[in-house]
């Protein structure tokens, strides 16, 4: 790989200072220092957890500029983040992700601050301010965890009040109107409590322009505060009380128009083309510009977003080798937002309103001892999760407003989930000698989601053809009705569910249970080669959740769920301190067996074509090494280097791919050539390659103070956006009948490398800090997401370059 230019200068330029300005000090004083994780519940050397773990301590974090969940990702190879056209954010860990937009789907990769769980991704969109450390746990973490950490957990770990006062903060200035604070104040009110608040929060102007019209998205405005009390009143109990939320009114970030595929190209009823379809041929696809995109101007993407955390936690020190730990956590969040989902001035996928709510209870209680030669802990927890969303879905300019679908142009969509889960767990690690320990653990947990779902017939769009009641929609499913349903029923109208149910008539909602249980575990032994070098073994089985669809859907089978997955995993690792402790190696080689993996896809409707819904993959698997090296190379120059390779492939899994072509056989709508067989390809969002180089060097002044400059590569290989892109195009009969895209393989995302870039000063008292800073300074294009609606298919590029100077103080 050749650096540009700009960064090469600067790679010789730390190099000649390095040589010219740094002494020649024994390895000894260039020591590491030691990094505590909580991964197993308890406060331990990362060296000595046998099992992967990434940890970015706050200082990483504040260098970097790392203040969300898709910057966190960039620093933690092998964890890949995904835009969603519902805002949403989706994580894919090691190959294992789950790629929904609706808001109350439970992640792979599952959230916490300070252990209390964070169970939809949206809820941890704004934690990542004033941390102690980050740590990103790898594999199936299902025994201490609980469910729905197949692909692993990360655990964001707060800035905890001490016995002194302090206080700091900082200022930053950027381009796009960046205006960013933080602080934090922190100390004793009295010998037995302690306090500490802190705060961030952004405001900036859209850093997205509009391909046909002076009009900018993506401005991002949002305030976040935390508060922890702490109060030990004996030597025996600890209490602490965490209350944090956050309101963001931030404006979704739109998408560029990349693929048209029109559902009707003939109207039934006038054997014409539909109306709409004249004026999107002639729309162009979005450039390659990170910041080029298109949204309907009458239906902007705005959002606002409330969310508060409440956070209990007792533990009581029975004896000396005896704890007893009390966690309790209740969540609150609702937003109100509109979406563009077509990437164009039109509206082919509109969704707005998209509004929704979450109320989360979860409680957990565990009992942890430990002897000479055993660590155990045992434990039960329980959640009560409530979901709401009620989102309308416009579509006037889409090729289903056509006169043989009575010119729908606009839907609603409304669920209601109640979730209550029950769990037992238990763990031990048990010493046999000095040097090896065997590991056993395991969780028994109990599920049942109640969903009320709600596809209504929404009021006409103003100015849309009236087809008699008030809403399309309606009027077009009481024909439908009429025409399959074998059962009579009440016409519908406006607000009412139109879905066909059982028999094949609208009127009812969908209301369903999805009842499961499992029993994940994990067995591993730890080998201490030496005090340096830790050798560890472990097999693992962990479990994610079903899941009901949010999505707008013409039969009941389309609500229905998908059943929870598996992931079977084997790693061996080792760790390695060398170089007396300088140095620091960290390497692991897994191998997946991934059963039952959920998925979005597409489903051929008899009347509207390809339709949203959501199914399980058979069997696939993943297997791979990743290696993390961080090395104090002089007083002055520390590198982090990190590479994580996969492979992935589908064992077994038939279905319709988003490039699949309808054609009418004896009267009804058939596959093409049947269904795709998608056996040996790979499994998307899951690049052969990621990696990240972290480089920073100081340079400490006789005169007191110190100049610091570093430099950080992030990337990925190319990956596919849905299963079969990287073989899969429209077929030469489907582009001359109107199919195009911008690419032929439209649905595959190419490989992409990032730079960042700081430059600073710290005062001698290190009260004071001024940083130079820039992300994506080459302003790479790149995409994280590609969707694909009833007729287009438009993608997430990754943000564009931002660059600023902050101003920090401590005091």
């Amino acid at each position: 790989m050749t650096l540009p230019k700009p960064l090469a200068l600067l790679a010789v330029a730390i190099g000649s200072i390095t040589v010219a300005a740094t002494p020649r000090i024994s390895a000894a004083e260039l020591a590491l220092e030691e990094i505590i994780v909580t991964a197993n519940k308890r406060a331990e050397s990362a060296n000595d957890v046998g099992l992967s773990v990434t940890a970015l301590d706050g200082n990483m974090l504040a260098d970097q500029k790392l203040t969300s969940l898709e910057d966190i990702s960039t620093s933690v190879p092998g964890l890949v983040y995904s835009s969603s056209t519902a805002n949403t954010p989706i994580f894919t860990l090691r190959g294992i992700g789950f790629n929904e937009q609706s808001l109350g789907a439970y992640p792979a990769t599952s959230l916490y601050i300070d252990e209390a769980p964070l169970p939809f991704p949206v809820l941890a969109s704004h934690t990542a301010y004033d941390l102690e450390r980050v740590e990103v746990l790898k594999g199936p973490q299902g025994i201490l965890f609980g469910q729905n950490s197949t692909g692993g957990a990360i655990n964001f770990i707060s800035a905890k009040p001490g016995d002194e006062f302090e206080a700091g903060g900082d200022v930053s200035y950027g381009n796009y109107s960046r205006a960013e604070l933080n602080g934090y104040i922190s100390g004793p009110l009295t010998q037995s409590l302690s306090a500490r608040f802190s705060f961030t929060g952004l405001n900036s102007d859209g850093w997205q322009r509009s391909n046909t019209r002076n009009d900018s998205n993506g401005a991002q405005d949002y305030l976040a505060g935390r508060i922890i009390l702490n109060y030990e009143p004996t030597d025996n109990a600890a209490y602490l009380l965490n209350i944090n939320g956050w309101q963001d009114d931030s404006e979704p970030q739109a998408q560029q128009f990349s693929a048209y595929n029109p559902a009707i190209r003939t109207d039934a009823v006038t054997g014409l083309p539909p109306g709409p379809l004249a004026v999107a041929n002639q729309q162009a696809f979005s450039p390659e510009d990170p910041r080029a995109a298109d949204w309907s101007a009458e239906k902007s993407p705005s959002s606002e977003r409330e969310f508060y955390q409440i956070v209990g936690r007792g533990d009581w020190f029975l004896t000396p080798s005896l704890t007893l730990t009390a966690l309790s956590t209740y969540v609150d969040f609702e937003q109100e937002q509109s979406t563009d989902g077509d990437g164009l001035p039109l509206e082919l996928f509109d969704l707005s309103p998209s509004d929704g709510a979450i109320d989360s209870w979860i409680s957990e209680i565990r009992l942890s001892g430990s002897t000479d030669n055993t660590q155990w802990i045992i434990g039960a927890n329980y959640e009560h999760s409530n979901t709401h969303e009620d989102q309308i879905l416009n579509y006037v300019d889409s090729t289903n407003y056509t006169a043989q679908n009575a010119f729908i142009n606009s839907s609603g969509i409304s669920l209601d989930q109640e979730i209550d889960t029950y769990a037992v767990f238990g763990n031990i690690d048990f010493d046999i000698t000095d040097q090896i320990t065997l590991k056993a653990g395991t969780r028994y947990t109990d599920s049942n989601i109640e969903v009320n779902s709600c596809n209504f017939s929404a009021t006409n769009r103003a100015g849309s053809i009236d087809a008699g009641d008030g809403s399309n929609v309606a009027t077009l499913f009481n024909v439908l009705g009429g025409l399959f349903g074998t059962v009579n029923f009440n016409p519908i109208t406006v607000g009412d569910c139109y879905t066909l149910n059982n028999n094949q008539v609208p009127g009812d909602p969908y209301v369903n249970q999805l009842d499961e249980d499992n029993t994940s575990w994990r067995i591993g032994a730890d080998y201490r080669i030496t005090d340096d070098h830790l050798l560890y073994l472990n097999v693992s089985q962990g479990y994610k959740s079903g899941s009901f669809p949010t999505l707008a859907a013409a039969n009941f089978f389309q609500l229905d769920p998908v059943t929870q997955e598996s992931v079977k995993a084997y790693e061996l690792g080792v760790k390695s301190s060398l170089l007396n402790q300088s140095l620091q190696l960290n390497t692991a080689a897994f191998y997946y067996d991934y059963e039952d993996k959920q998925l979005r896809t597409k489903v051929l409707d008899p009347v509207f074509g390809f339709l949203d819904v959501l199914e399980n993959v058979p069997k696939s698997k993943v297997y791979g090494i990743e290696s993390e090296i961080t090395a104090q190379v002089t007083q002055g120059l520390r590198i982090t280097a990190a590479i994580t390779w996969l492979e992935s492939e589908v064992k077994q899994y038939q279905g319709a791919s988003f490039t699949s072509q309808a054609v009418v056989d004896n009267g009804q709508l058939v596959l093409a050539g049947g269904e795709e067989n998608f056996s040996g390809d790979p499994i998307p969002f899951t690049p052969d390659l990621t990696y990240m180089l972290d480089a920073q060097y100081s340079h400490y002044l006789n005169g007191g103070g110190e100049l610091f400059a570093g430099v950080n590569m992030n990337g990925q290989s190319s990956s596919e956006a849905s299963f079969g892109a990287g073989r899969l195009r429209y077929s030469d009969e489907q582009l001359a009948t109107g199919a195009r895209s911008i690419d032929p393989y439209f649905n595959e995302m190419d490989g992409y490398t990032t730079w960042n870039t700081r430059l600073g000063y710290i005062s001698t008292d290190e009260r004071f800090r001024i940083t130079l800073w820039g992300k994506n300074i080459f302003d790479e294009h790149y995409v994280t997401n590609v969707i694909s609606s009833s007729d287009s298919t438009a993608r997430f590029a990754g943000a564009t370059r931002t660059y600023g100077i902050t101003f920090g103080f401590n005091l």
